[in-house]
């Protein structure tokens, strides 16, 4: 299963619900946002209701989360997880979301310990 966008996002942001965070079972989530009209998606995914008005679909081969369509309060958009992007790194976000949700830890995860591969598999 493959997506692609056409034209320019709508926007790009890091969002900290616990919705987002339960679902992708990370403490954040990267969601780029295209008019449902510039995405072209290729195979069928799974759809998960995950709210009375969100539904969050994922391939249902790999399970990889991909996209996040709610008309209610984002009508004729799709947000699609931008891990999957072929180029994340050309696409930053411009925004965190939901900080209200945000794990008190993230604010200092610069200050970890940083190692280039896992620690003991070299630098």
């Amino acid at each position: 299963m493959s997506w692609s966008a056409e034209g320019p996002c709508e926007h790009h942001a890091l969002c900290h619900c616990s919705d987002c965070r339960r679902w992708s079972g990370a403490p954040m989530v990267g969601w780029i946002a295209f008019k449902a009209d510039q995405v072209t998606v290729t195979g069928t995914p799974v759809v998960y209701r995950s709210s009375e008005h969100g539904a969050r679909e994922f391939c249902g081969a790999c399970g990889t989360g991909l996209f996040y369509r709610n008309e209610a309060f984002l009508p004729g958009l799709i947000d699609i997880h931008s891990g999957t992007l072929d180029d994340p790194e050309s696409q930053p976000p411009g925004a965190q979301i939901m900080v209200k949700d945000r794990l008190s830890w993230t604010s200092t995860m610069t200050e970890l310990p940083q190692f280039t591969t896992y620690p003991g598999l070299g630098e």
